[in-house]
């Protein structure tokens, strides 16, 4: 089930503040506020949530991409990939609120499941999040890249499911 809102033009400022001072995007931000006052939500729900938004993100990528908006497409590509990772980290009670803890948790997960790939696949997201600011990475580079973010997103779904 999904919902459209309309949201006061006051609130939505406020929300674009919060997301630009986090550095996450509007929809998490949202997403962020609603679980903050709904302070009792339990870790599989917060799972939940951050799995969604990977998911919606995975679909807006591949709308990009069929459109050639390349770095759009990364950015949500990035996002898909930031979101599985937190889905996990919050599956396990564990909040990344920093770019850095989701480095540092990335990099517990590919000790844990002894996985290098999870690093190089975590990398190329993050090469993706890059090129939404610099614009630097040729559109058969995206293309490829998305689907190691598909695999990455795929590998992590399963330490949700289990």
């Amino acid at each position: 089930m999904s919902i459209v809102l309309e949201l006061p033009d006051r609130l939505l400022v406020k929300l674009k503040e919060l997301s630009d001072s986090r550095n996450i995007s509007l929809e998490e931000a949202i997403l962020e506020a609603i679980y903050e006052y709904v302070e009792e939500m339990d870790p599989e729900m917060r799972s939940e949530m951050y799995l969604k938004l990977c998911e919606k993100y995975l679909r807006d990528a591949k709308e990009l991409l069929s459109k050639g908006d390349y770095v759009q497409a990364g950015e949500k590509l990035w996002g898909a990939a930031a979101q599985i990772v937190k889905a996990v980290a919050a599956r396990r009670g564990i909040v990344l609120d920093s770019h850095a803890k989701l480095w540092d948790f990335v990099a517990s997960l590919r000790v844990e499941l002894n996985d290098p790939d999870i690093g190089r696949q975590w990398s190329v997201a993050n090469s993706l999040h890059k090129n939404f600011y610099e614009a630097q990475v040729s559109p058969e580079l995206v293309k490829d890249y998305a689907e190691d973010v598909r695999k990455f997103v795929d590998k992590l779904k399963l330490l949700i499911t289990k």
